[in-house]
């Protein structure tokens, strides 16, 4: 038997060595990943008011901003399930399906651009896009705007909200006022203690996970204050999948620039909060996280990820799942007389 002081000689370098590889795990982290800011990140063109946050929160969630007026930006982003629809690819107007995956609006102002393919530069353009998609919501800037002035407490909200402006109820402003809102829906998640310093934020397996997730080169594409969202990559690096994951006839961003360099070139999919947006990818035809993140492992890295690795990377994008901001339902301004009136067409 050794010696008490033995012991505790040994069980103290234990320790130390484990700090050091802690702090030396931490530091080369902060190399490829930011944590998020404690406050709300600066708009351009855009400046944040309350007044404005609240107006964005009551544009999210009205229907009527929808030709049919069955349908809200929090239909396909519900800020109740991960702020997606959990559905392979959207249901919208005129219950037709939309091509992709509905992306998570959370922690979306971390993004380089909105968007799978990266086509709307800010949330402002991307606020305009499901409104006038004929897949989507169906609607016109005009009637936008005749919808939103035919309700005196709109008018007044915007004016509070656009101070000064001859004519505050636009569709520019209703784009902004979404995005205003939109910037507020950051969610901080353990991994971001963790890389403030706080050694008990994450467990063993998520710390594995991590060096796995770094060492295997994940990290390459999704890095950042997002873990992802900063950049386009091929799908299908080093070896392509077949049509039951990538379908042929989506060629993501060729679509924008054109380019044939750009075929099957999405954003990199920013993973806070991935383990409750499940189903993946632009198609959302993986419903498994284990399953995507070996699908990854062999299409972009050449990596036959084990059950073992494959299950600690998991632990770790855990961590990544972050607390929602509450958010009270609006109770919205009533139609009028002269509020158009919803249309069950197919534009």
């Amino acid at each position: 038997m050794r010696p008490l002081h033995l012991i505790s000689t040994t069980a103290l370098t234990l320790s130390i060595a484990g700090a050091v590889a802690a702090n030396e795990l931490r530091d080369a982290a902060k190399d490829m990943f930011e944590p998020l800011p404690s406050t709300i990140p600066a708009m351009t063109d855009n400046p944040v008011t309350p007044e404005k946050i609240d107006l964005g929160k009551a544009l999210f969630f009205d229907p009527r901003m929808s030709a049919s007026g069955v349908f809200s930006c929090n239909s396909c982003h519900n800020l109740a399930t991960g702020g997606d629809d959990n559905m392979p690819t959207s249901i919208g107007h005129g219950w037709q399906k939309g091509p992709r995956n509905s992306p998570t609006v959370l922690n979306a102002v971390f993004n380089v651009a909105q968007f799978w393919d990266g086509r709307a530069e800010d949330l402002k353009a991307q606020a305009k896009g499901p409104v006038q998609a004929g897949v989507e919501m169906a609607n016109t800037p005009e009637n936008v705007v005749a919808t939103l002035n035919s309700m005196p407490q709109y008018q007044e909200w915007f004016k509070a909200s656009f101070p000064g402006e001859e004519d505050p109820v636009s569709f520019d402003n209703f784009a902004k006022a979404i995005e205003a809102f939109e910037a507020t829906l950051t969610t901080p998640a353990p991994f971001d203690a963790w890389l403030n310093g706080d050694d008990n934020a994450l467990n063993e397996d998520q710390l594995a996970g991590l060096q796995l997730f770094m060492d295997k080169g994940c990290a390459s594409c999704h890095s950042g204050v997002n873990l992802g969202g900063n950049g386009y990559y091929p799908f299908g690096l080093v070896e392509k999948p077949g049509a039951d994951i990538l379908p042929e006839g989506d060629k993501g961003r060729f679509a924008v620039t054109e380019t044939a360099d750009d075929e099957y070139v999405f954003r990199a999919a920013p993973l806070r909060n991935i383990d409750q947006t499940a189903p993946y990818f632009h198609s959302g035809l993986v419903w498994d996280l284990k399953v995507a993140v070996q699908i990854m492992g062999e299409s972009q890295l050449g990596e036959d990820l084990s059950d073992e690795e494959a299950d600690k990377i998991v632990a770790f994008l855990g961590s990544l799942t972050g607390a929602v901001p509450e958010v009270t339902y609006p109770v919205l301004p009533a139609e009028t007389a002269g509020t158009p009136r919803p249309t069950g067409e197919v534009k």
